[in-house]
C-alpha cells in the first residue's frame, strides 16, 4: 500500500508515522507512507496557498491551484483521496477496512477555514471527520486514520486475530480484559477466565460486550439488528 500525506507540516509526522506498528510496517515493506509538501505546489516564491474567501467572512481559505496541481502528480488509477474535514462523514471501523484494502491513498489535510469547494467537489472521493469538534488543521486526522488503516494490513499486527477481537470490528465494545497477577489489591481476575473452559470464556466475553456497549455506547447497541 501507498499512502501520500498532503500537508503544510511535513514534519509534523515525523514521530507518530516512524514508531510503534506504523513504524515497524513501513520497515517491513507493508506501506509506503510519504509527506508531500504543498508549497511545492505553488508558482510565487512566498509559497502562497490561502487567500481571502469570496463573500467576506473571518479566516482564509486554501487555494485551488497548489492543491489540484499536487493531487493530478500524484494521482493514478488506482488512488483514493480523502480530504479531513470536521464536515466529513464520521470516520469509523467499517471505514478502515475497507481503505486498508485499497492500492493507495491520498490524504489532504485542510487547514485555515478548509479548502475551495472545488477541491472537494472535483477532486475528493471521500471527506471523513475523526469527531465533532475542530482541529487546529487536518493532520491530526490523518495520523489517526492512516494509524487505524495501517494497523489492518496482513503483517502489521503481532497476531492476525488481533484486529478482529477488539472493539467495533463486531459492532461491540471490546470485553474487559486481565493478566497476571490473579490478584492485585483484593481485586480478582474473573473465576470463569481462569477455568480454561474456552466455550464459557467465549460467553462469558460475548456478554461483558454487550453490557459494556449497552452502558457505555448505547448508539452503537440500538444499532445493532434485532435490537
Amino acid at each position: 500500500m501507498r499512502i501520500d500525506i498532503i500537508t503544510l507540516f511535513p514534519d509534523i509526522f515525523f514521530g507518530p508515522l516512524d514508531e510503534s506498528i506504523v513504524g515497524r510496517a513501513r520497515e517491513k515493506g507493508l506501506v509506503d507512507v510519504e509527506t508531500v509538501d504543498l508549497r511545492n505546489y505553488t508558482k510565487d516564491q512566498r509559497g502562497t496557498v490561502d487567500d481571502k474567501p469570496y463573500g467576506g467572512g473571518p479566516g482564509m481559505l486554501m487555494k485551488p491551484e497548489p492543491l489540484f496541481k499536487a493531487v493530478e502528480d500524484l494521482h493514478d488509477n488506482d488512488t483514493v483521496v480523502i480530504l479531513t474535514s470536521p464536515q466529513g462523514e464520521p470516520f469509523r471501523q467499517e471505514h478502515a477496512f475497507e481503505l486498508a484494502s485499497m492500492p493507495h491513498l491520498m490524504f489532504i489535510c485542510g487547514h485555515y477555514e478548509g479548502v475551495d469547494e472545488r477541491v472537494r467537489s472535483k477532486l475528493v472521493d471521500r471527506e471523513y471527520s475523526i469527531g465533532d469538534y475542530v482541529l487546529t488543521s487536518g493532520n491530526l486526522a490523518a495520523m489517526v486514520m492512516t494509524d487505524a488503516i495501517v494497523r489492518l494490513l496482513p503483517g502489521a499486527l503481532g497476531s492476525s486475530e488481533s484486529a478482529i477481537d477488539e472493539s467495533f470490528s463486531s459492532g461491540l465494545l471490546e470485553y474487559p480484559q486481565y493478566t497476571r497477577p490473579p490478584e492485585f489489591r483484593g481485586m480478582v481476575v474473573p473465576e470463569v477466565l481462569l477455568s480454561g473452559d474456552h466455550g464459557k470464556i467465549a460467553e462469558w466475553r460475548q456478554q461483558q460486550s454487550e453490557i459494556r456497549t449497552r452502558a457505555r455506547r448505547p448508539d452503537l447497541w440500538y444499532k445493532k439488528p434485532n435490537k
